[in-house]
């Protein structure tokens, strides 16, 4: 094997495929990135049996053939290297990578014990990857992080023909995005479950790149689904999540009491602010009325911080807590100049979504917060 590419396609390439593998691998050969040239094309792959990732790139090539070297050593040295041109060769039971006059040699691992990647599953249809790319930006950040739940820790994607909907929830918040994207099939129903780390990982990168990305699902039994995104000239396949997603649509009320609309901007200065005198798990209150709204934290007992700002309600008076930084995340994803809250009780969940300048509610996105319990 022997090549010659761009620093920068090639740096980009192993990064991408890097990223996803496993740091602790149960068999050594799962630590590394294969390089395979074939007819003037180099594909990069990586794969830990769960996520399976690959780019190609166009490059000069003098000879066919594959390698396999340590994946995060070949993304640090790729990244390191000088804007010029890279030749990679095999060379025995080594790589030589030349690169100006920089010269590193990395050993190799034997491409026959490597597993064979998955082949992508059947195509459902493509979605536009920049909208794409934010809707899953908006929704992952609700996902769990607790491994003990495994079935909170994913994005649970459902298309009803040509709508696609993203679901993420760990119990004390909820992300919901609709998007149009183009089904194969006008009459397709279907459900995954996608970790949503792989998930946000595969969004942010695809999104960039612009165009379409397909989106492929296996109609496998349970717990053998698989899921694949495809964009340029990159493809990656994950296992689903097997279980049972909870049902958590039903939590959205159909009718609220009361209702709030202040700047996005705003309101996220305000409670970064007042958040600094509040303890990780220290909740921040939210005073609203006709008045405005205030927001507050610290006790009388410790460091206080309070701080109002103009907002336009509706409703009787209220006081409502929430978890700072579950806020924060919640303004941040919010798609719109105005968040708009909506309340049935101090008690239970609030209702964020997005508004444009003329009050106009976006309906393809909302966040569920649950609210902090306060005395009096």
């Amino acid at each position: 094997m022997k090549f010659r590419v761009e620093r920068d396609a090639l740096a980009d390439a192993v990064a991408w495929t890097a990223k996803s593998l496993p740091s602790r691998p149960s068999v050594p050969v799962l630590a590394g990135v294969l390089l395979r040239v074939n007819d003037g094309s180099l594909q990069v792959s990586g794969f830990d049996y769960e996520v399976s990732s690959q780019v190609t790139l166009e490059v000069h090539a003098d000879a066919d053939g594959a390698a396999l070297v340590s994946g995060r050593l070949l993304a640090e040295i790729t990244k390191a290297l000088p804007s010029k041109p890279v030749e990679v060769a095999a060379v025995g039971s080594h790589v030589e990578i030349t690169c100006g006059s920089a010269r590193f040699t990395l050993p190799t691992m034997p491409v026959e014990d490597y597993p064979s990647l998955p082949q992508m599953p059947e195509t459902a249809g493509t979605v536009d990857a920049k909208a794409f790319a934010e809707a899953v930006s908006q929704v992952a950040i609700a996902a769990g992080r607790d491994d003990t739940l495994p079935i909170l820790t994913g994005v649970r994607i459902e298309i009803e023909g040509n709508t696609l909907a993203l679901l993420a929830t760990d119990r004390y918040r909820l992300a919901v995005r609709e998007i149009e994207w183009n089904a194969d099939d006008p009459d397709m129903s279907m459900a995954a479950l996608v970790p949503a780390r792989t998930l946000a990982d595969t969004a942010k990168t695809l999104g960039p790149l612009g165009g379409q990305v397909t989106i492929a699902l296996a109609r496998g039994g349970t717990g053998e689904g698989m899921i694949g995104f495809a964009g340029g000239t990159r493809r990656t396949t994950s296992r689903l999540l097997d279980g049972d997603f909870p049902k958590v649509r039903s939590l959205r009320p159909d009718t609220h009491s009361a209702q709030a609309r202040v700047a996005v901007s705003a309101l996220t200065e305000v409670v970064k602010r007042v958040s600094l005198v509040a303890e990780r798990a220290t909740p921040v209150r939210l005073r609203f009325s006709e008045d405005g709204l205030v927001v507050e934290a610290g006790s009388t007992e410790d460091a206080r911080a309070s701080e109002a700002l103009d907002c336009t309600f509706t409703g009787e008076p209220l006081t409502i807590a929430f978890n700072h930084q579950y806020l924060l995340d919640g303004l941040n994803a919010l798609d719109g100049p105005f968040a708009v809250f909506s309340f049935t009780d101090p008690k239970k969940p609030a209702i964020i979504v997005p508004a444009a300048e003329d009050g106009q509610i976006s309906s393809g996105y909302w966040y569920l917060i649950m609210p902090v319990r306060i005395g009096g």
